[in-house]
């Protein structure tokens, strides 16, 4: 028999199967494609629009674009610094009870023909002030190895501070510029006294040097009546110094400023200071040689109230004492500061950020990881723990845990005994 079939019996079919058999063919399977290839189209259209937009509202056709998002980093960041570069960015400034106004922040092409200065003069500063721990890094390193050191060092430094009770101010915005690579720290310095009265001591340090002596407290009643502190090193160094927030001061980067203006200035610097200065080699004049200039030939005046410190190491080498950690373990203990126990490594004459990796990069950074973990470890020792070794940066737990780690509660106990 025939049954006659009406083609109302296919629908439900077709309803139900249809695209399902369609996607399955080719030519569904080339529709599929063709609309996940919009989809991912249109979403990389809309975050092209989005970082276009973020940077045209960021000003990039700015020259000062980077620096003020730099300011702006630091500033969101903390309070404190945020407080730190609004009256950095101010116009007015109340210099004990004289109104000073800078221009500064308009950017005037300096005129070569006149001596460089890095703001107006200021006269009777002293006052009141407490001390602050201070160290800057220049921008994004060509190699990342360089980068993850400078975060080490700036780990460093904040434990040192913990410690010690001090104020670290890390500065990564740039307020000159003219005033350019290491001659960066006159502006910065200046800005800090001016918009910060309270700070009695600025305590300078590069981005490559770091604390190896966590326990060495800074005797600042030994500098009573100088104003500044700087670490003899074969003639003087200044990457790592104490400067007091004074008008001596402030008359004395006044004095170290023209020595630096990048181009012609810094050439003629150059020249003067290789021909004062016996021993030293033609170079870009720099912030040392100035100061080592400034303290022979222009007169007692800033000799007087300079104090050249060797008692310990303020600054140290580093050639001449990471190859004798493991003996300084064995032998001493920390808190000297000096030879026995380094206060500050500086690693002079690496370079950390550059992009071609040599034999001697690849000391420097190895040593870095040694004096870190050498530091680290007097910080590790408080919680039971200590680095498998100075190139290591894997742990062991050297002392089983307890309740109170770092015996106060013992300390306490002792002291409440008669």
């Amino acid at each position: 028999m025939n049954r006659q079939v009406s083609s109302d019996d296919f629908q439900p079919t077709m309803q139900t199967y249809g695209w399902g058999r369609f996607l399955a063919t080719q030519k569904g399977r080339k529709l599929v494609k063709t609309v996940n290839s919009f989809k991912v189209t249109i979403l990389c259209g809309l975050i092209t629009f989005l970082v276009l937009r973020g940077t045209m509202q960021a000003g990039s056709t700015l020259p000062d674009s980077t620096m003020d998002s730099d300011v702006e980093l630091v500033r969101g960041r903390s309070p404190a610094r945020a407080r730190m570069l609004t009256q950095v960015e101010g116009d007015d400034t109340d210099a004990v009870g004289e109104e000073v106004t800078s221009n500064e922040s308009s950017q005037q092409k300096w005129d070569p023909n006149k001596t460089y200065t890095l703001g107006p003069k200021i006269s009777n500063w002293d006052g009141q002030r407490r001390s602050e721990t201070t160290s800057t890094l220049p921008g994004p390193c060509g190699n990342p190895k360089g980068d993850f050191y400078h975060l080490k060092f700036l780990k460093n430094r904040i434990d040192y501070a913990r410690l010690h009770g001090l104020e670290i101010f890390y500065n990564m915005a740039i307020f000159d510029k003219e005033m350019t690579s290491i001659w960066a720290k006159l502006p910065l310095l200046r800005k800090l006294m001016v918009h910060n009265p309270e700070l009695e001591w600025i305590w300078w340090m590069d981005s490559d040097a770091l604390f190896t002596d966590m326990t060495f407290a800074f005797p600042m009643e030994k500098y009573k009546g100088k104003k500044s502190s700087c670490p003899w090193w074969i003639a003087l160094n200044t990457g790592s110094f104490l400067i007091r927030n004074c008008q001596w001061s402030l008359d004395l980067l006044d004095a170290w400023a023209p020595f630096g203006p990048r181009g012609e200035t810094r050439v003629k610097a150059e020249k003067m200071l290789t021909a004062k200065l016996v021993g030293r080699p033609s170079f870009e004049a720099d912030d040392q040689s100035a100061l080592v200039y400034l303290l022979l030939f222009d007169g007692p005046k800033w000799r007087v109230s300079t104090h050249i410190e060797w008692e310990f190491y303020l600054h140290g080498y580093w050639k001449y004492l990471v190859y004798k950690y493991e003996d300084l373990i064995c032998k001493s203990n920390p808190g000297f500061g000096d030879d026995r126990w380094p206060f500050v490594t500086h690693f002079v004459g690496c370079k950390p950020c550059e992009q071609v990796v040599t034999a001697d990069l690849e000391e420097c950074l190895a040593q870095m990881e040694r004096a870190f973990n050498f530091a680290g470890n007097q910080v590790l020792e408080s919680y039971g723990y200590q680095h498998q070794s100075l190139g290591s940066f894997k742990t062991k737990r050297f002392r089983q845990d307890t309740q109170d780690p770092l015996g106060l509660r013992q300390e306490l106990q002792s002291l409440k005994a008669p």
